[in-house]
Formats: C-alpha cells, sequence, structure tokens
C-alpha cells in the first residue's frame, strides 16, 4: 500500500463523505436549503460543514449574495477533486447497496482496503493503528448494508470477492483524489504539501530521472520525492491502483491494459557489452556462434530486452546461450564482466556512462533493429497536481530521437 506522507494538520480526507457530499452539493445548486434536502441533513449542518471544509482549505470557496451562494475558483477546483472521487467511490458503492451512498465511511472504507490487501483483520488492525475487533466491526457494518459477505474465508485466510475488490480500490483511488486536493489547496496559498511518488525501471533510473530531477528542483527544492522501483509488472499494478503517479521506463506495445496511456520520450536500443579484457572485445565482427560461447548476463524473462537477446539466437536457428544469470542490476552485470568471461546484453543508454567511464565495452554487433520507446506511463484519467505536471513538462515528452 502506497505509504502517505505525514498528513497536514487538517486534510479534506479528514472530513466525513457526507459532508464532502454536502459541499458538492452546494456548489451544484448555489443553495445550502437545496443541499440539506438533497443530502438528508439540517441546513445547520451544511453550514457547519462548509465552515470547517474552508477552514481546512486555508483559503475562502464561495461568494455569497442574498439570492445564491457561487464556489469561486479555489471552491472550484476543490469541488473537481471531490467530484473525481465520488465518480470512482459511487458506482462501486452502488453495485453493492444503493444505500451505502449515504451511509459508509471513511474508517470503513479504510478498513476495507487494509483487510483486502492483507488477507487478515489482525495484519489490517495493525497497519491502520486500530484493534482489530474495531476492523472487524467496520468490515461487518458494510457486509450487513450489503446484505452478503465481502470476504471468503479459506485456509490460507480471507479472500475478498470480486465487489469488494472492486470497493477498495475505488475507495483508494478516491481517498488519492482527496489527498491531491491538499496539495490543490496548498498550492493557492503557497504552502507545498503531499510528494510525487515515481516508479521507476533501471533505465529510467540511471538516465531519464537525474536530469529531470535536478531541473525539478530548479522549481520545487523541498517537495519530497519517492523513486519506487520493481519489476515492470509490479510497477504498472501499482499504478493503477494509485501507489504511484506515473511510471518511467520502457513502454509496451500495444498499451498492457485500456486504462493506461503511455507518452513516448525517446527510443533506444540494445546494446551487447562485455569487460576490457574479454576474447571477443577488438574483433572487428563477432558470429551468433562465438556470442552462444559465453556465459550471459541478461534482463529478466518476458522484460522486452530478454526478447530481443533470445530473438538474436532464434534467428540464427540456434538455441540460446546455456549459461544465463537473469537480472535487471547494472551493477551486478558490470562486475560480472570486469570479473569474468560473462557478456552482458542491456540499453544502449543505461550502459552509456559505463562505456564512456571504460568499465565496459560495447560489442560491434548490429542491434539498431531492436529500437524501443521509452516513455512515462499514467492513468488514463490521472488528473496531476501542480507539481506533478511541472515534473512532466520538464520530461521531454513527444520527442523522438531514435538512437
Amino acid at each position: 500500500m502506497r505509504s502517505s506522507p505525514p498528513e497536514p494538520a487538517f486534510s479534506i480526507l479528514q472530513h466525513s463523505l457526507r459532508h464532502l457530499r454536502a459541499f458538492l452539493a452546494v456548489v451544484d445548486t448555489g443553495s445550502v436549503t437545496k443541499a440539506a434536502e438533497s443530502c438528508f441533513v439540517s441546513q445547520p449542518a451544511v453550514t457547519q460543514a462548509l465552515a470547517k471544509i474552508e477552514r481546512t482549505a486555508g483559503l475562502p470557496l464561495f461568494s455569497r449574495t442574498p439570492q445564491r451562494i457561487f464556489a469561486n475558483n479555489a471552491g472550484e477546483m476543490l469541488a473537481r477533486r471531490i467530484g473525481r472521487a465520488f465518480g470512482y467511490l459511487d458506482p462501486a458503492l452502488s453495485e453493492l447497496s444503493p444505500r451505502l451512498k449515504m451511509t459508509a465511511t471513511t474508517a470503513q472504507l479504510k478498513s476495507l482496503i487494509a483487510v483486502r490487501e492483507t488477507e487478515n483483520f489482525t495484519l489490517a488492525a495493525r497497519r491502520l493503528g486500530l484493534s482489530q475487533p474495531a476492523v472487524y466491526r467496520a468490515v461487518s457494518q458494510l457486509e450487513e448494508e450489503a446484505a452478503r459477505p465481502l470476504f471468503e474465508r479459506t485456509s490460507y485466510g480471507i479472500v475478498p470477492t470480486r465487489p469488494a475488490q472492486a470497493l477498495a480500490q475505488a475507495a483508494r483511488l478516491a481517498f488519492l483524489e482527496l489527498e491531491q486536493a491538499d496539495a490543490d489547496m496548498a498550492e493557492l496559498t503557497a504552502a507545498e504539501i503531499g510528494r510525487i511518488v515515481i516508479g521507476a525501471t533501471p533505465l529510467a533510473k540511471s538516465h531519464v530521472l537525474p536530469k529531470a530531477i535536478a531541473n525539478f528542483r530548479k522549481f520545487r527544492p523541498n517537495l519530497p520525492l519517492h523513486i519506487q522501483e520493481g519489476p515492470y509488472p509490479d510497477l504498472l499494478g501499482a499504478l493503477r491502483r494509485g501507489e504511484i503517479d506515473f511510471l518511467l521506463g520502457a513502454l509496451r506495445e500495444p498499451a498492457p491494459i485500456g486504462d493506461v496511456e503511455q507518452k513516448v520520450l525517446f527510443h533506444d536500443t540494445v546494446v551487447l557489452v562485455a569487460g576490457n579484457g574479454h576474447p571477443l572485445v577488438g574483433k572487428s565482427e563477432i558470429s551468433v556462434e562465438e556470442l552462444a560461447a559465453y556465459p550471459w548476463v541478461v534482463g529478466q524473462s518476458g522484460t522486452p530486452i530478454r526478447r530481443y537477446f533470445d530473438s538474436i539466437f532464434a534467428q540464427a536457428g540456434n538455441g540460446p546461450p546455456e549459461s544465463i544469470v537473469e537480472t535487471g542490476s547494472l551493477i551486478l552485470m558490470r562486475e560480472l564482466l570486469d570479473t569474468s568471461e560473462h557478456l552482458g546484453c542491456t540499453s544502449r543508454l543505461q550502459a552509456e556512462a559505463e562505456i564512456a567511464r571504460g568499465l565496459m565495452r560495447a560489442l560491434p554487433f548490429d542491434l539498431s533493429h531492436t529500437s524501443r520507446p521509452i516513455g512515462v506511463t499514467l492513468r488514463k484519467d490521472w488528473l496531476p497536481t501542480t507539481a506533478q505536471r511541472t515534473f512532466l513538462e520538464l520530461l521531454p515528452i513527444g520527442s523522438d530521437r531514435s538512437l
């Protein structure tokens, strides 16, 4: 689960979902009376909710006349975030029970998320800093309203049902929107709240991110940045769950699933590398048979680079080399090449600095056909904060530098 930075003293997420619905109703109707009627609460309750939300935002959100109440620019910005949150949440709530839109609480949904991700009430309680009975009670209340179990008990633990998974995912994304709302409001008061979480593959860490971070720091010297590493499938899953904001690395063709979009930064090719003392270094031409005679350091099965590597031998009618070390670590590759006769297959851009420093050598084997797009992957409906948008604008999105 995405670990959140310390919350501000007051956070939009701390308000009840009913109060946030009342806020939206006031923005939509321009009337406290009409909002109270549509949300089934009293007028004083709506007035009190608006005052509390304005205090949290730290600035006025409405302009008032005797005839109507109008959301100002800040109010409209906040309403957009809250509306997006309920846009995720309400369809999933309605699928379980129409009444849940009015009765579900933030605490219940946070418990649902934690139990879904840990598949254990005790671990979920520990994650939330609550007692196990409190978490069990919160989930049971959702189950009672839905008139169905949300988890199936198995010998391995408790497994969420499909509606429970859908609701937990929707709630995660809804809460993320409300966290983003805090950052939006802080932007208007020259404060800085939140952080940017970037999923990065090895190429992104070595080539794309250092320059982008250095440039970003000129505009945002203090905003926390968190770089999350891991295999592409894990990072893609984290992106879709809202645990990371965007993913940098090799793009998949076509896009791996319909709820993400990809933007090309540049193109990269694959390169074969060796240590300085390798027998193949200095040769003007190298055959596939010679390559197959040595042990290799290559990427994990299923990665684009690994597919290119396997195709080298398949196209020549040969089987792959018998001795292979699978890793995404350029450091491990470099050390194996330096201390043995291993060869490596990696990204040319990722290896550029190592080659320039004389730590490894590029072999004369034509792989120009392995050009592949490198870029950023986003959730298709994602709305970035100003800081997140600034970071993205510092990436050369749309350029097409084939290498």
